[in-house]
């Protein structure tokens, strides 16, 4: 008699006879408690490895599994370890994607081991008494003085500020094992070659298609299909950390010297937020360029926040460059009108009348406009207040 399965690939193996009747074996209980075991589903390389490692890097391209692999950890870790905390790159990230996404926290956890999302305190209680505290990576300052005993970030290389990881391991502290795992896909900032670098790093490299069985058919028309072979499919699907691409006039090093300090950012005399209106709306549509920055009285540009989005309807982005002149103070909204004309004027001014606004024309090619911005980067005259991932 064949030795009964102990994971789901051995059970797939099996002809569909001999997994009925491993099913049929099973009591109500039994399979009920199945569903949400784990070790039995899941890929090797999706469990806890084992060694003296602190910091564990699954790299792995989209649908690969990296958000059910952090919330099987924080389940496994809340077992025995009383304080398992979370960070998201932002506070929504957190909510919607860590804890209460399809492979979040709540989704994956049997019934009788869920914990009690306590949105406003922004934690996580645990049957056991264990206890999650959860952090949004664009608020440094709540992480300092916070202390960790086994931690999930999640997006590392999304993440704005580069404080919130240092804070985050100033507090990896407490127990006799602290430990993190960082689920991301991978992006080749400073942080993240630093971490790739540490001798206290377990990295695996991992591609999307070793989930393909378990991936939606339009996700691999749509999104597999047309980025495979490419630059961005190297990164998105392969996990390949992709250095500066071949003949960019920006290279990764000027983008990493641009980073401002948190105290650096002076009185700025003129703020505008620029938009590049994409000519439709939808999924396969151009982003929305927009961005907010600042010129100070040396003449340095200070780029305050990238707001650029794809997919969003003409009156969506009109009401978010409104939104964003108000909350940065800014003197204008400069928009290039190519591909709209006097219709993005007039849908500006249906957000807000008053808002200021200038039009500009763009007469030569992007590559030929970009040149002088580059130039300033070279001579650094940019700088920028965050990450913009």
């Amino acid at each position: 008699m064949r030795k009964a399965p102990t994971n789901a690939r051995a059970l797939a193996r099996l002809g569909a006879r001999e997994r009925a009747a491993f099913f049929g074996r099973l009591d109500a209980d039994e399979l009920e408690s199945l569903k949400t075991l784990w070790p039995f589903w899941a890929r090797p390389e999706q469990l806890i490895p084992p060694g003296d490692w602190v910091y564990w890097l699954p790299l792995a391209g989209r649908g690969w599994g990296k958000t059910r692999t952090g919330a099987e950890t924080v389940r496994h870790w809340a077992r025995d370890f009383p304080l398992v905390n979370l960070i998201g790159a932002t506070a929504d990230d957190v909510r919607d994607v860590m804890v209460e996404g399809e492979s979040g926290v709540l989704a994956i956890c049997p019934r009788d081991e869920r914990p009690r999302y306590v949105a406003h305190r922004r934690r996580l209680e645990w049957p056991n008494g264990s206890k999650s505290l959860l952090f949004s990576a664009e608020e440094p300052e709540r992480l300092r003085g916070k202390q960790h005993m086994k931690l999930w970030a999640d997006e590392l290389a999304a993440w704005r500020y580069p404080d919130a990881w240092d804070q985050a391991i100033f507090g990896l502290r407490l127990g006799t094992t602290p430990q993190a795992i960082v689920t991301t896909t991978p992006r080749p900032t400073k942080l993240m070659r630093e971490l790739l670098a540490d001798s206290l790093t377990y990295k695996t490299q991992h591609s999307t298609f070793e989930n393909i069985g378990n991936l939606a058919e339009n996700f691999l028309t749509r999104v597999v299909r047309k980025y495979e072979g490419t630059r961005l499919g190297r990164q998105e699907l392969h996990a390949h950390m992709l250095l500066d691409a071949p003949g960019a006039l920006w290279t990764r090093e000027m983008i990493e010297a641009a980073l401002a300090g948190k105290d650096e950012r002076p009185k700025l005399g003129r703020i505008v937020v620029a938009v590049d209106p994409p000519a439709t709306s939808g999924e396969n549509a151009d982003e929305c360029g927009m961005i907010v920055a600042g010129l100070a009285s040396d003449r340095r540009v200070f780029v305050l926040a990238d707001l650029s989005r794809q997919g969003e309807t003409p009156l969506g982005w009109a009401l978010r460059s409104v939104t964003a002149l108000k909350e940065y103070g800014a003197d204008c909204i400069v928009a290039e009108v190519n591909n709209g004309g006097e219709m993005i004027e007039t849908l500006i001014r249906q957000v807000d009348a008053n808002a200021p606004f200038r039009a500009v024309r763009a007469s030569r090619g992007k590559f030929t406009r970009a040149e002088p911005v580059a130039a300033l980067y070279e001579q650094g005259r940019v700088r920028h207040c965050g990450v913009f991932a």
